[in-house]
This record gives structure tokens, sequence and C-alpha cells, in this order.
């Protein structure tokens, strides 16, 4: 049986020392904020580039990988003969996943695409579960098979303090948008299908806190939480509310606080903060360390 080899892209949203025990390659996102271009989480990192994007005037960019790329990534591993799993963030919100298909085509490697229908450590569920079967010795479409129950068993919840970003991005209307601030309304969405979808608004932290609280009881009554963690962009202190009105609930020991990438932040602006997690979709899941 061919060994399986797992690629993924810096939304991913795994902190650097844990990335370091995972046998995965990353291929960045590029990011172009006043006229210069970073690769995402190689030449700047999610501090570095929140200061430059409060100081800023204009509206930061982001790029995906060409083909050509992910091409090369894939030639490299499998010269031995390995297949490749390839599992990107949601083709509703960027192109990366699409260049990733284009290149699958290109390369003599066998390639499996995913379309992960998440970003950052939604994505990263996916990812950390194809590692551990891979180890195992797992087959590509055993692995693929358990990244579609983990898919359908995965939340994600953001609130943006700002609606200015998402407005730029084309992800809300501008008079939906002048309502909201003025209103001081603080939306809270979900990905659905991999598409950022309003769900509630909420005018204060302590609302958002109340209820994403209760979205989490009421989605694991009847299971248990084997991954979750929370991304955030300039939103430190309300992160730590968050996580610890969460610790009065049955949850997992390893609960991460992360700066999203710069990525993601592009488009959310400072203040956003997101809550994921997913639940067991069998008996012999892989647990989130």
């Amino acid at each position: 049986m061919a060994a399986v080899k797992i690629v993924t892209d810096s939304t991913v949203d795994l902190p650097a020392e844990e990335m370091k025990t995972l046998s995965v390659t990353v291929v960045p996102l590029t990011v172009t904020i006043d006229g210069s271009s970073y690769q995402d989480g190689v030449d700047i990192t999610a501090k570095e580039f929140l200061e430059k994007l409060k100081q800023s005037d204009d509206m930061p960019k982001s790029s995906q990988p060409a083909a050509g790329e992910f091409k090369q990534v894939y030639d490299e591993l499998g010269a031995d003969g390995s297949e490749v799993i390839s599992i990107h963030m949601s083709a509703g919100m960027s192109g990366t996943y699409n260049s990733a298909v284009q290149a699958a085509e290109m390369t003599n490697t066998t390639v499996h695409t995913v379309n992960s229908a998440f970003i950052s450590i939604a994505l990263s569920f996916q990812v950390k579960e194809a590692v551990e079967l891979a180890r195992k010795g797992k087959s590509a479409e055993e692995i693929l098979d358990r990244l579609e129950q983990v898919r359908k068993r995965t939340s994600l919840y953001i609130m943006v303090d700002t609606l200015e970003y998402l407005v730029k991005g084309g992800r809300i209307g501008r008079g939906r948008a002048l309502v909201g601030s003025l209103l001081k309304i603080k939306p809270i969405a979900s990905l659905q299908d991999g598409v950022y979808t309003p769900v509630s608004k909420v005018r204060t932290y302590s609302q958002m806190i109340k209820q994403m609280k209760q979205q989490v009881e009421n989605d694991c009554k009847n299971a248990s939480v084997k991954g979750i963690g929370i991304a955030q962009a300039g939103a430190e202190k309300l992160a730590s509310e968050l996580k610890q009105s969460l610790s009065e609930t049955d949850l997992p020991d390893y609960f991460p606080i992360v700066d999203t990438t710069p990525i993601i932040s592009t488009h959310t602006g400072p203040g956003a903060l997101a809550l994921m997690y997913y639940t067991d979709p069998s008996s012999d899941t892989v647990e989130n360390r």
C-alpha cells in the first residue's frame, strides 16, 4: 500500500510548535498591503500584519497559490510513489482549492484534493485527523471517508467587531453594514456549505459569550467534543473570557487560542473572534491533542 502524505494551506491556523510535530506540507497564500506582498506565515506574522492593517487606509488583498506551486509540491512528495491528500480552506472563500485541483491534473502523483468547507482551526481538525490516520497506515480512501465525517460534524461561529472589512471584501452589502454600525450590532455568522452565513446579531460581548456557550451546549448534548479552539484577531482578552466561560462545560483539556492568519483577518478586521469545534463522528475518532 502506498504511503499517504498530507498537504494543506497557510490558513490552517495551528501554532508553529504544533505544526512541527505534524508531517504536513503547508503551501502559503499571499497577502498584499500598502503595495507590499508577503507570504502568509513566512514573511509576516499575524501580529505584524494586524498592526499594518490598523494603520492602513487601503483594503489588503489576498491571493491563492498558483497551480504551479502546488504541482511542484505534489511532484516532490510523490517521487517515492506516495499518494497525496491535499486539504484546503473553503472553496467558497478562496480559489486555493481550485488551484490545487488544477495542479492535481498536471502532476504524475496521485493527488486527492479536499475542499474542507472551513478555515482556521476548523480546517486543522481535518488536517490533524488525516495525519494521524496516515501514520496508522490507513489508505487514502479510508482517510477521505473519515474527513467527510469530521466535516459534517464541525461547527464554526465567528463574530466581527466592525462590519467595515466584510463590506470592503464584498461579504455583505453596504446598506446592511451602515444600519449595523449605527445600532452597534456585532453579527455572529457560521460557515454553511463553506460560505459566510449570518445567523444572529448581538450588541455586547457578554451576549456573544452567552450565545456561543449555549450553541456548544446544544450541539453537544448527545456527543462528545473531540476538538475545539478559538482564533482571534486582536481580541485576546475576549477570547480568554469566552474560553473561561466554556470551561464550565465538558470540553477537551486541549483548547488553543491562536492568532488567526493575515488571510482571514484581511476580511474580518481587528477585534474578530471565531469559535470552532467538532464532535465525535465515531467511537474510534482520533482525539484532538
